[in-house]
Formats: structure tokens, C-alpha cells, sequence
């Protein structure tokens, strides 16, 4: 890979990162003036357009051909956002998980993750697939919209710190929005296109560049949000920004990017049998550990970094065929992962015994 190459993808991801913040702010703002509330506006417009790069790169991808990035992106995003994002927000501080996210929320996501294995179980994600999760994120808005009604006064009065209305022209906040969306095609182009060149130099395929490069790449808008919000204590956006982002990822992004292929999405027997389960294990495991006291203690955010870095040492071994493959994986079965399922049946365990306060 020459240096110009390696620069286009550095600053294609850059004008990735600025075109999703341009395009939530003008968004944000125009919300605002319309009269939707700070409490809307955090669960739908800002969750969804630190999305936006997840979108404009697999759309991009689906466009050019290039289905193992498409779907790749969307998959090791979800991945990274919960172990990555809420591993590092938990570390900071212990985060706050609001009720309606454990009862409503992360059984969604879990439902959607499961949807999308459903759906690709036969090797594509078909234009009518595509079409049934993108009606998905529609109802899930709508969904969102009403539940805020039901939102307890110290979740508003977060919303309303964070994303109160700024006063400011609709003409500024129009050219926000449509900078954003202009950085966001052009950032998309040159990622891609040094994702692809990326996996022609290092000699692996596409889809893992796509399932760690350039999902924590398109990623990094949700660790920005997550993160500050931990800093700033607003311990409900830093959860409630990742859960939303996982369900659009997998609705909208997923189903745009079906619709927008010319024949859908092939899949990869690699998703089916091991990236997709794995991203649904991901979801799975966040029950247990959010209903845990309501919080996500900071040895559980730890828990989740550790089984961050091992998920990518594990797809660059495999991608190498390194030696060290198989003692890894035999660590990983034998030790690791039952360890680590016994910790969360505990977790559970003590959550929902009869008794135990709820979140």
C-alpha cells in the first residue's frame, strides 16, 4: 500500500467523524426549532447520526460491490460499540442503565441480532429482507418517540443539559446538514477504497478489515458521544446512545444497504456461523450486566475490553492462519469463554432472584 493511499483512508475517516458531527448539530438544532424535545432528540436524531458513517460506508460498499464490508461494518460495529464503547464509558464511572433499557430496549436489539441471523442464514440479505428491517427502524422510531413520553424527570432533565436548544439561524443549520452529508459521501469513497487496499497489502480479506478497521473507524462518532457523557456523569446517554445506535445499525443501515445493492447483500458463511452468533452473544450478555444493580459495574466494563481484544486476536490470528491459532482458541474454549459464561449466569442469577430490586 503507498503512502497516499494509507492518507485517503486516514482522512476519509476523518471527514467521516466531522461529517456525522456537522450533520447532528444542524439536525439537532433544527429538531429543536421545531419544537421536538432535548429527551427526542438524544434517542433518535443524535443516536442516529453517530450512525451515519456505519451507513454512508456500507451503502458506499453495497454500491461498489464490495458486500463483505457492507455487512462486515455493520456486525463488528455492533461488536465493538458494546465491548469496546461501554467497556471504556464503565471504567471511567459506573453507568446508569434506565429501566425501559432493560426491559424494552436491549431485548430489541437482541431480537433485531437474531433477525439479521434469520434473515442471512441463506447466504443473502435479499432485497425483501432488506425492505422488512428498514420498515424496522420506522416502527422503532415511532416506538422511541412515544415511549420518551413515559421517561422519568431525571432522565429529561439530562437530555434537556445535553441537547437543550442553541439558538441559531435555520439557513446555519440547513448548510450544517447538507456539509455533513457532503463529508459523509466523500469520506465514505476514500475509506473504502483504502479498506480495499488495505486488504489487497495485507494479504486478508475484506471482510475482516471491514469487521475491525473499519468498524471501529465508523464507530468512533459513538465513542466520542458515550465517552463525554461518562465524563460529563450523564451516565444514561453513554448507555442509551450505544443500544440505539446497535438497533439502527442492524434496521436501517443493514436494510438501506440491502435495498440499495442491485441483487441484496450476499453473506459470508463466516458471518453466519461465527460473527453474527458472536454479535448476538454480545447482546445477550448485556441483560444480565445492565439488570446487574441497573449498572455496569467497572470490573464488568473491564470484562468487556478483555472479550473486545481477544474477538479481534482471534479474527487477525484466523485471517494469518498463525501458528498460534489453535492454542489460542483451545485457551479461549476450554477457559475463557466458560469463565466468562459462568460470571454472567451468576450476574443474572443475582439480578432476578426473587427479591432483588429492579433498575
Amino acid at each position: 500500500m503507498d503512502a497516499m493511499t494509507f492518507a485517503l483512508f486516514v482522512a476519509g475517516l476523518g471527514l467521516l467523524v466531522l461529517g456525522a458531527e456537522w450533520l447532528v448539530r444542524g439536525a439537532s438544532r433544527l429538531a429543536a426549532a421545531l419544537g421536538i424535545s432535548p429527551l427526542v432528540i438524544g434517542l433518535t436524531v443524535v443516536a442516529y447520526g453517530t450512525s451515519s458513517p456505519e451507513m454512508a460506508v456500507s451503502v458506499k460498499s453495497a454500491l461498489g460491490g464490495q458486500p463483505d464490508l457492507a455487512v462486515g461494518n455493520v456486525v463488528g460495529s455492533n461488536v465493538f460499540n458494546v465491548l469496546f464503547i461501554l467497556g471504556a464509558s464503565a471504567l471511567i464511572t459506573p453507568l446508569l442503565v434506565s429501566s425501559q433499557l432493560i426491559r424494552l430496549d436491549v431485548p430489541i436489539m437482541i431480537g433485531v441480532s437474531a433477525l439479521a441471523l434469520l434473515l442471512a442464514a441463506d447466504g443473502s440479505i435479499s432485497r425483501l429482507d432488506a425492505a422488512v428491517l428498514f420498515a424496522g427502524a420506522v416502527a422503532y422510531t415511532i416506538f422511541q418517540i412515544r415511549q420518551s413520553r413515559k421517561e422519568t424527570a431525571a432522565i429529561r432533565d439530562e437530555y434537556e443539559r445535553e441537547y437543550a436548544p442553541k439558538r441559531s439561524s435555520t439557513g446555519v443549520n440547513l448548510a450544517f446538514v447538507a456539509a455533513g452529508l457532503a463529508l459523509l459521501v466523500l469520506g465514505s469513497r476514500w475509506l473504502v477504497n483504502g479498506a480495499v487496499a488495505f486488504a489487497q497489502a495485507f494479504g486478508v480479506s475484506e471482510l475482516v478489515i471491514g469487521l475491525t478497521i473499519v468498524a471501529a473507524g465508523t464507530s468512533l462518532p459513538e465513542v466520542a458521544t458515550s465517552i463525554l457523557a461518562a465524563v460529563r456523569g450523564e451516565r444514561d446517554i453513554a448507555v442509551g446512545n450505544v443500544v440505539g445506535s446497535n438497533i439502527f445499525n442492524i434496521l436501517a443501515v443493514l436494510g438501506l444497504s440491502g435495498l440499495a445493492a442491485p441483487a441484496g447483500l450476499p453473506v459470508s458463511s463466516a458471518l453466519v456461523t461465527f460473527d453474527i452468533p458472536v454479535m448476538i452473544a454480545v447482546a445477550v450478555a448485556c441483560l444480565p450486566i445492565f439488570a446487574s444493580g441497573a449498572t455496569i459495574a467497572r470490573w464488568e466494563g473491564a470484562l468487556f475490553l478483555f472479550l473486545y481484544v481477544a474477538y479481534t486476536a482471534y479474527l487477525v490470528l484466523a485471517a494469518q492462519e498463525h501458528d498460534a491459532l489453535p492454542a489460542f482458541s483451545g485457551v479461549m474454549q476450554a477457559f475463557v469463554l466458560p469463565l466468562t459464561a459462568l460470571t454472567l449466569a451468576v450476574v443474572g442469577w443475582r439480578a432476578w432472584r426473587p427479591g432483588t430490586p429492579r433498575g
